[in-house]
């Protein structure tokens, strides 16, 4: 059983019995920045060196004070984290993007699946959110994830990173009510 079915009555981990669900805290950071690190990982984020992973990490932790970002645990180490970006203005307060990432060593286990349909249960009753949506580059196999939770399609920016290369790289926008 996760910690969050002790906090919010409906949040649960299918994966397996060995998955713990909880609220993000700020020593998860370490694990956050040791997956951005990673080359695998790294290659489906825009930032590309340790400052901009520096300035991702505090972003993406900072939210933990708000309890709208949940860390997988297995075998107490976190293995993944999805975070709610919240909006600040009520006329927005109804939507929210939202980032998920999970370790590379981890994947392939319903990791992703089960912080997907926690994210989902905590924005939805404890925020209120209506509307979900993220962006992901066009090549992201996560896409597959996404799609099988529901999200849609509602554009895409072909020329969105200019690579060091000097390659381009495109995002889909894809969104869900719930």
């Amino acid at each position: 059983m996760s910690s969050c079915d002790k906090m919010e009555g409906d949040m649960t981990s299918n994966s397996s019995d060995e998955i713990d669900i909880r609220y993000t805290e700020l020593d998860d950071a370490r694990y956050l920045r040791k997956w951005l690190d990673d080359p695998s990982i790294i290659r489906w984020f825009p930032i590309t060196d340790e400052a901009e992973i520096t300035d991702a990490v505090q972003r993406w932790i900072g939210f933990s004070r708000y309890r709208c970002s949940l860390t997988a645990v297995k075998e107490g180490i976190p293995c993944g984290i999805a975070t709610l970006y919240l909006q600040p203005y009520r006329k927005l307060a109804h939507q929210c993007e939202f980032g998920i990432i999970v370790g590379s060593g981890y994947r392939g286990q319903g990791i992703g699946s089960d912080l997907l349909k926690n994210l989902i249960h905590l924005a939805k009753t404890e925020f209120k959110i209506e509307l979900l949506h993220l962006q992901v580059y066009t090549e992201n196999p996560a896409i597959h994830l996404y799609t099988r939770f529901g999200f849609t399609e509602f554009g895409r920016q072909p020329g969105w990173i200019k690579e060091l290369d000097g390659s381009y790289t495109g995002r889909t926008f894809m969104e869900k009510y719930i």
